[in-house]
């Protein structure tokens, strides 16, 4: 866990935003018994979790991939091929949507806007030597254009069984 107390509750505030405004059926789904917690959500997401990432074409045409995604300072990060599809809507379009899912014990959704992380980040380096730490090597040796995003999002919610 790299979450700062200060974005655990921004992660909790946002949460509670993203619940209060979802749809009657949403709520329903995402009950005051399953509805997980900014806590909850970190420590659920700890080290690689697979997502399913929604891009957009530029028919405006849905597309979803899998990615290994990695929560850290209340944030997705993912990545993926400069070469890829994804990327190049993402470089035109940058809103998506994602969801990790472990049938029905838990389910996180998010909408949001993927920035591509740059050196220049404040937050590249940290987030490089996790992934590094994770997979033996530099990510960003794994290709001559390899990329790394942090989702910015708008919208998140989930739901859980925690025992």
């Amino acid at each position: 866990m790299k979450e700062t107390p200060e974005e655990v509750a921004a992660l909790q505030n946002l949460m509670d935003r993203s619940h209060g405004g979802a749809s009657a059926h949403l709520q329903m789904i995402i009950n005051d018994d399953r509805r997980l917690t900014a806590e909850q959500v970190v420590e659920l997401t700890t080290g690689m979790k697979v997502l399913s990432l929604a891009t957009v074409t530029a028919r405006g045409e849905p597309r979803i991939s899998g990615v290994d995604g990695h929560f850290l300072h209340g944030s997705w990060t993912f990545g993926t091929d400069g070469g890829s599809a994804k990327a190049q809507h993402m470089a035109v379009r940058p809103s998506v949507s994602l969801a990790h899912l472990d049938g029905e014990r838990i389910g996180i959704f998010a909408h949001g806007t993927a920035r591509q992380l740059t050196p220049q980040d404040r937050d590249f380096g940290e987030t490089v030597e996790h992934w590094t730490s994770h997979y033996g090597s530099d990510p960003t040796t794994w290709g001559p254009d390899v990329r790394l995003y942090r989702l910015e999002p708008s919208w998140l919610v989930g739901y859980g069984t925690t025992s």
